[in-house]
């Protein structure tokens, strides 16, 4: 338990942060004029470490086309020296078109978000992340598993107390990240005494709610 609770936060934060790293090419031209959108099929999209981003998985599990990464922890950041003690830790991230497009049709060619929203306020953006791995306690090996749901919250909504309630004082859950809310975890560490759903959202854990 010690070893998940010192970075359960800091995988959840894995797809807001590892996704920003997501940059594109500055010497083409705006595509507003024509009203069209450029694709990663197009080849024109690329990533921070300047490969060409591409249809299916790349080498660190990241596949834009399909809002999905499945990886170890460490490939989420391009095998970065300061998360190497997670290395072991396996992620996989799901998100929706709100949170992260697969095109760009703003004309900064960059991976839209929020496409048509000023903020992810109100645009039915979500993100689950699942989480595994293991640590050593009291010599045996534990195994613990972790799943959340976060949507981002819809128009009118308010923060009271560190939770989202809708314009209607329904309240959504905790909010992360500033504009949005965990509407379901679930935790499984049999060693921390932790077992299955520990947190779900009063109006329910689906999306499309928001």
């Amino acid at each position: 338990m010690k070893k998940l609770l010192s970075f359960l936060f800091i995988l959840s934060l894995s797809f807001l942060i590892a996704t920003s790293m997501v940059l594109a090419k500055s010497d083409k031209p705006s595509q507003q004029a024509n009203n069209t959108c450029v694709t990663i099929q197009s080849g024109d999209l690329l990533a921070s470490d300047d490969s060409i981003i591409s249809t299916g998985f790349d080498q660190w599990g990241y596949n834009y086309q399909g809002h999905l990464f499945n990886g170890f922890y460490c490939d989420a950041y391009r095998d970065a020296d300061w998360c190497q003690s997670y290395e072991e830790d396996e992620l996989i991230m799901k998100w929706n078109d709100a949170w992260l497009s697969n095109k760009d049709c703003d004309g900064d060619y960059l991976l839209d978000r929020h496409y048509e929203y000023t903020s992810y306020i109100g645009s039915g953006a979500w993100l689950t992340n699942q989480q595994k791995g293991e640590y050593g306690e009291d010599d045996q090996i534990c195994k613990w598993n972790y799943f959340v749901k976060i949507v981002a919250a819809p128009d009118g909504a308010e923060i009271n107390d560190g939770i989202w309630y809708t314009d209607t004082n329904d309240e959504i859950g905790p909010a992360i990240w500033g504009e949005f809310a965990i509407i379901q975890e679930v935790y499984n560490d049999p060693c921390a005494g932790e077992h299955g759903l520990s947190s779900k959202s009063p109006v329910g854990p689906g999306f499309g709610k928001f």
